[in-house]
């Protein structure tokens, strides 16, 4: 793994002002993405929650609880084509196509998470908000800044991910209460683990890679790993924290 200080071969100070004004501007990029998207996601998720359009996707069952409609079904998958098109296009998408498929990915994010504000209130949700934001943000930094490599961290919490997601779909048929606090546990610690990772490689990218469009796609693809680890930290610090769940 490169050196997360890397700087190519300059031929003197000015050279390598200029790498670290572009490094500057490109992860303003993408967090500027990355920002952006978790604000349409809200967006979307706030309106479908609060207008009658919640009905079209979800349904109370017999015993009051929520339910996905065949559509809300439908929304809940489309996320995972669209990351799946974009994993295998990247290199052949041109810039705008792979732009419009990240908003539109984000807007349908915004489908699921509706549910969040159908379930907890909304002191639960903007708490979970700001814990997750001062998190993410203590370790995007730490990655950013530290000289550590982050190769083996990134790994571990890789083979985390994995047994998180066995756990959870085991969770679906045992509905164990005590196994789900062990999985959001798990996920807090994995994706603040994943966040300073990424954020580490990021910068890797960028240093290694060469050209205007392709460090442009990069910081899309980027925002796009980062918004789903701020993502998922999100849900898993609302369940641990969210107490006081919507009737």
């Amino acid at each position: 793994m490169a050196d997360p200080f890397f700087r190519p071969a300059v031929a003197g100070i000015g050279d390598a002002t200029s790498f670290s004004a572009g490094l500057r501007a490109h992860m303003q990029r993408v967090f500027a993405y990355m920002a952006g998207g978790l604000a349409l996601t809200g967006f979307v998720a706030f309106v479908i929650a609060n207008t009658p359009l919640a009905g079209l996707f979800f349904a109370a069952g017999a015993n009051g609880q929520l339910h996905m409609t065949i559509l809300g079904m439908l929304g809940m998958l489309a996320p995972l084509a669209f990351i799946i098109y974009m994993q295998f296009k990247l290199q052949s998408l041109p810039l705008s196509r792979l732009q419009i498929l990240f908003w539109t990915y984000c807007g349908t994010m915004g489908l699921s998470m509706s549910l969040l504000f159908l379930v907890f209130s909304g002191a639960d949700i903007t708490r979970a908000f700001f814990i997750t934001a001062a998190d993410f943000g203590a370790m995007s930094l730490w990655g950013y800044t530290t000289r550590r490599d982050l190769t083996g961290v990134g790994a571990f919490m890789s083979m985390g991910l994995l047994g998180l997601i066995i756990a959870s779909v085991v969770n679906i048929f045992l509905g164990s209460s005590a196994l789900q606090w062990v999985v959001s546990v798990a996920g807090v610690v994995i994706f603040t683990g994943l966040t300073a990772y990424q954020t580490q490689s990021i910068k890797e990218i960028y240093a290694e890679s060469s050209g205007t469009d392709a460090n442009a796609k990069m910081a899309v693809w980027g925002a796009l790993s980062l918004y789903l680890s701020f993502i998922n930290l999100f849900q898993f610090i609302l369940s641990l924290s969210g107490g006081s769940n919507r009737n």
